[in-house]
């Protein structure tokens, strides 16, 4: 754990690590948040499935967006203007709520398309910040563990908040958002960091092949992570203990904290590109593991073996991209693998709400597992791309 000390004491890390993290808890929270909003108003499980997808759609679509604009203008003016835009959104979908769902997928798309691209931002200061490429990758592994830590306070949140009303957790989002967001852009990095020039064609930072076979290969995983969300309210359900929904999905994320210090507290041989094929597979076999559908005792145990390999895997992933990402794109190559991910999440949701409501939740869960292995079999044939740095930077 010294490793983690020692970059921490670094100037302004713990304060920029903690403001993102803080900004981005609303990302542990809105689909759960959605979802139980929607269902508590007597909406079906198909119609939250479609709202909590909608809404990370919406993400993925605005993040590389975002980003593209944080390298261009800076962070400050974008990340602010967004925060204030999504808590907008979260508050309008607890005041209008789902009788009108034209207008729930409006404002639960405001909400995810302004999310503010906190997660991007913060890779793209850590080489500025921690002046040691050994930290930078350190880091990157710290940073993959800790944001589990918005995974399993996530959930938390949301049923502490919904003890006041059902609509508490999204006006908390909301807050959230915006307080962790100033944090980040009042510290002295932030306002000076600024991206480098680029070609400034369309294509941006996926003129590199390697980023593009992150990208998907994080999709699947998404769909997996947006998969098990779903699966892990619908099982609650099943077995009459409705909030263990939310302490399973906390659960599976500390799953993934634990992996990711584990993993990040040493060095590890080889190349990264090498690494992440038999980590998705563990990843993969986790998730398998759970159409066992055993009782609630031994689902949680499941559901937190099941999280071991989500953060090594992607510290590997994070340790990539800034060799594979074109010059002046950094910001947008890293916000395009949130976006990616996340697309991969609202399909996941999307698809499982779906199966659920029709064929009952083996079957839905059944798709967690489908997209790890279809992770794996995109990394393992774009292996090549992955082990060269673009050229762009070459």
């Amino acid at each position: 754990m010294r490793v983690y000390l020692d970059l921490l004491r670094a100037p302004h890390a713990a304060r920029l690590l903690g403001g993102t993290l803080l900004g981005r808890l609303p990302n542990g929270m809105g689909v759960l948040a959605i979802m139980l909003f929607t269902r508590a108003e007597g909406g079906s499980f198909a119609l939250a499935g479609l709202l909590a997808a909608v809404h990370g759609l919406a993400a993925g679509v605005g993040q590389p967006v975002l980003g593209r604009l944080m390298d261009r203008l800076g962070q400050p003016r974008v990340l602010l203007t967004s925060a204030l835009l999504a808590g907008l959104g979260f508050v309008l979908f607890a005041v209008t709520g789902i009788g009108s769902v034209p207008a729930a997928l409006a404002t639960v798309s405001l909400a995810g398309f302004f999310t503010p691209p906190l997660e991007p931002g913060l890779r793209a200061l850590w080489p500025d910040v921690l002046k040691e490429p050994g930290q930078v990758q350190a880091a990157y592994a710290m940073d993959a563990a800790t944001q589990e830590l918005l995974f399993t306070l996530g959930p938390v949140l949301v049923i502490a908040s919904k003890l006041i009303s059902g609509s508490a957790p999204l006006y908390v989002c909301a807050l959230l958002g915006l307080a962790g967001t100033l944090v980040v852009t009042l510290s002295r990095p932030s306002r000076a960091w600024r991206g480098r020039p680029s070609a400034g064609d369309w294509v941006g930072a996926l003129r590199s092949p390697g980023l593009v076979v992150l990208s998907v290969s994080l999709a699947f995983i998404g769909l997996s992570l947006g998969v098990f969300n779903v699966g892990m309210v619908a099982y609650a359900e099943g077995v009459g203990v409705k909030a263990a929904g939310g302490w399973l999905i906390a659960v599976n994320a500390l799953g993934a904290l634990t992996g990711g210090l584990v993993y990040g507290a040493r060095s590890w041989p080889g190349r990264p590109e090498r690494r992440i094929p038999p980590l998705l597979a563990g990843l993969t076999l986790g998730y398998a593991l759970l159409l066992l559908m055993p009782s609630l005792p031994w689902m949680v145990v499941l559901s937190y073996v099941s999280g071991i390999f989500l953060a090594p895997t992607l510290a590997c992933v994070f340790g990539l991209v800034d060799g594979l990402a074109p010059e002046g794109t950094v910001t947008e190559a890293f916000a395009w693998i949130v976006a990616f991910m996340t697309v991969g999440v609202s399909a996941g949701s999307a698809l499982a709400g779906k199966v659920q409501d029709e064929a009952g939740t083996l079957a839905a869960l059944s798709g967690a597992a489908a997209g790890g292995l279809a992770a794996v079999l995109v990394c393992v044939a774009g292996g090549l791309f992955l082990a060269a740095r673009s050229p762009a930077r070459a």
